[in-house]
């Protein structure tokens, strides 16, 4: 491996080429000269070259200092405005930010807010994925996550953007048409849409429990909520995809009150991986989230 100059070598280096001379540089740095002398003596060791021509009064840079000395200050240069750039991007955010959610959250959620995020975040650079199953999100790039339900992932910070609870809805055509359920009971003589076989989401967490065998069934939420919009039965969805067809009556509730709300199904959290400080891009999203969305 190259052994590569320290920069506080070369920052002194700078200093007795600036100020000519071992004594100046150390005065001015507030440094012992024998520090100096060893810092020169160091990066002369391990250039192979010697730097300066030392008399009894004066330092004299050789040609190969001259040039050395260039090309040390433009490195320095870069290597300052790096570390600026890198500050002002904690202050300012910029750069992208990759979020990955289920399709129906995505859709209902997120999508109606990104106008507003980039009207007050213009240098963040948003790239939205959706994902109906849970991703790792150091194999897919990914910055955040919005993760619906009990968290199983130790390894991800998280932070909780609420709870967004479950009803029992049905479109008005369907419930003229096959009646609407008085009790859980009722239920099983109902078309009841559900998820695709085996999944835990067609346990549904009723007052009295139910695993529904659906009459239809999907892989995705969105689908889900499609299929009983068109009538097609009764189905358990989250509140954060339903609010304007409740409000318009596109559906309506069925059975209200009969849904476990203590359920970790409920929770909404943000996730992220968090090994140093936390960028600023993500931690602006989140808190942006948070106070918009409407679960």
């Amino acid at each position: 491996m190259t052994n590569i100059s320290k920069t506080d070598d070369l920052v002194i280096l700078l200093a007795v080429f600036d100020l000519g001379g071992f004594s100046a540089a150390a005065k001015t740095l507030n440094h012992p000269v024998a520090k100096v002398t060893r810092a020169i003596q160091r990066l002369e060791q391990r250039l192979d070259t010697n730097l300066f021509n030392r008399t009894t009064r004066k330092v004299e840079p050789t040609e190969e200092c001259l040039d050395f000395v260039r090309q040390v200050r433009e490195g320095l240069r870069h290597l300052e405005q790096a570390e600026e750039t890198l500050q002002l991007q904690k202050r300012v955010p910029s750069g992208w930010l990759r979020v990955d959610a289920a399709s129906p959250f995505m859709l209902h959620q997120i999508v109606p807010l990104m106008a507003e995020f980039q009207q007050l975040y213009p240098l963040v650079k948003l790239e939205l994925v959706s994902n109906d199953n849970f991703i790792n999100l150091i194999e897919k790039r990914t910055d955040v996550a919005i993760r619906i339900g009990k968290l199983d992932d130790s390894n991800l910070h998280a932070t909780k953007l609420g709870r967004s609870p479950m009803r029992l809805l049905a479109s008005p055509n369907y419930l003229k048409t096959y009646g609407t359920p008085q009790s859980v009971n009722d239920l099983q003589h109902h078309q009841l849409i559900g998820f695709s076989r085996g999944s835990s989401l067609n346990n549904w967490p009723l007052s009295e429990p139910l695993e529904i065998n659906p009459s239809i069934a999907a892989s995705s939420g969105e689908t889900l909520l499609q299929l009983c919009l068109g009538g097609h039965g009764i189905a358990l969805i989250s509140n954060f995809m339903v609010g304007e067809y409740l409000k318009n009556g596109e559906l309506i509730e069925v059975l209200p009150g009969v849904v476990e709300q203590s359920s970790s199904r409920h929770d909404v959290h943000a996730v992220f991986y968090r090994n140093t400080a936390l960028s600023k891009r993500i931690s602006v999203f989140i808190e942006f989230l948070k106070a918009r969305l409407s679960l």
